[in-house]
C-alpha cells in the first residue's frame, strides 16, 4: 500500500482544527498532514495499518516476522525471483554463496547472476516452476563454480518462485572416496595373492577374503571370531600383538614380517601391513593384508 496515493492533503493547522472530520476521513483513504507544505505524516485506518505489517510494532504480524526472521537464519542459500526472472530478495546464505552483496543481486536478471544456468537442465525446470507452479529437487554440478555440486530445490510462491540452494560438494567428495576404495577392494580380490583380514578392537576376525583362506587353507567361516595371532606361529605372536597394540596407540599404519601356521602345521612367511579403522568418534578395529615374502 502507498499511502499518499489518492490520498487527501491538508495542512497541520486545519489537521488541528478540524481533527474529528480528518479522523472520520482516514477511514476511508489516507491523509496526508502537510507541514510548510511538503509532506511530513500521513494518518490511516487502524486496519491499513495492520495490513502495512508495521515491523516490530503493534500492528505488526509476529507470524510473518518470525518467519522473515528465520529466512535470514538458514544455512540454505534462497533466492527469489518473478515471472521476469528477476531477483525480488535474496538471504545472507545466498549473497554469501555467490560471494556477491545482496545490495547488488535483488533486481538483477538471474541469468546474469548465475550465467551458467542456460546451459544447464535446471533451465527447464525453472521456466516450469514459473509458468505452472511445478516444483523440482535434484542435484546439479558446476551451476556456481567448476566441481561444485548443489542441491536445488524450486518451488513456486506468489511472488514467482524461490530457488534452494545447498553446497553439496561434500558428500559427492565422499562418494568419490568410497568408489575409489570399493575399487582398490575389487583389485586386490581379482589379483587373488593377497589375503585380507578385518579385525575387531579386540582383534577378532570379523571378515577374510579367499586368498587368506587359501593361504592357511581354511574355510573363511571357520576364521571368523578367531583372534587372529591364533592363524599366526607360536614365534610370531608377540611381534604382531606389540604391532596391533601400536597402532591402536598411535594411529600409525605398521608393517611386520610375519609367518601364518597353515592347515598342515608348516610356516607361511608373508609380511603383513596393519591400518586402523577409525570413525569419527573411536577406533573400530584394524585391516590387515598378509602377502608371501
Amino acid at each position: 500500500m502507498e499511502p499518499a496515493r489518492g490520498a487527501q492533503r491538508v495542512s497541520a493547522a486545519e489537521f488541528i482544527r478540524g481533527f474529528g472530520n480528518w479522523r472520520l476521513q482516514a477511514a476511508r483513504k489516507p491523509v496526508v498532514v502537510t507541514h510548510h507544505g511538503k509532506d511530513a505524516h500521513v494518518l490511516i485506518s487502524l486496519a491499513d495499518y495492520r495490513r502495512l505489517g508495521a515491523a516490530g510494532g503493534e500492528g505488526g504480524d509476529p507470524l510473518l516476522a518470525s518467519q522473515a526472521a528465520l529466512l535470514e537464519t538458514l544455512r540454505d542459500a534462497i533466492i527469489l525471483i518473478d515471472p521476469r526472472r528477476r531477483v525480488r530478495a535474496v538471504n545472507p546464505a545466498a549473497a554469501d554463496m555467490l560471494e556477491r552483496a545482496a545490495g547488488e543481486l535483488v533486481g538483477g536478471a538471474l541469468d546474469d547472476i548465475l550465467p551458467a544456468l542456460g546451459g544447464s537442465m535446471i533451465q527447464a525446470h525453472l521456466q516450469r516452476m514459473l509458468d505452472h507452479r511445478e516444483r523440482f529437487s535434484g542435484e546439479v554440478p558446476g551451476l556456481i563454480r567448476p566441481r561444485c555440486w548443489l542441491r536445488i530445490d524450486l518451488v513456486p510462491l506468489p511472488v514467482g518462485g524461490a530457488i534452494v540452494m545447498r553446497d553439496t560438494s561434500d558428500i559427492w567428495d565422499a562418494q568419490d572416496e568410497q568408489d575409489s576404495r570399493r575399487a582398490l577392494a575389487d583389485a586386490i580380490e581379482t589379483d587373488g595373492s593377497i589375503g585380507v583380514a578385518r579385525l575387531s578392537v579386540r582383534e577378532r576376525v570379523e571378515a577374510a577374503n579367499p586368498a587368506l583362506a587359501t593361504m592357511i587353507g581354511a574355510d573363511e567361516t571357520a576364521m571368523r571370531r578367531v583372534r587372529f595371532s591364533a592363524l599366526l606361529t607360536s614365534g610370531a605372536r608377540q611381534a604382531f600383538a606389540d604391532a596391533i597394540e601400536t597402532l591402536f596407540r598411535s594411529g600409525a599404519p605398521m608393517r611386520i614380517a610375519s609367518e601364518l601356521i597353515t592347515r598342515e602345521g608348516g610356516a607361511l612367511p608373508v609380511h603383513l601391513a596393519l591400518v586402523e579403522r577409525r570413525s569419527a568418534y573411536a577406533s573400530e578395529g584394524a585391516i590387515v593384508l598378509a602377502t608371501r615374502r
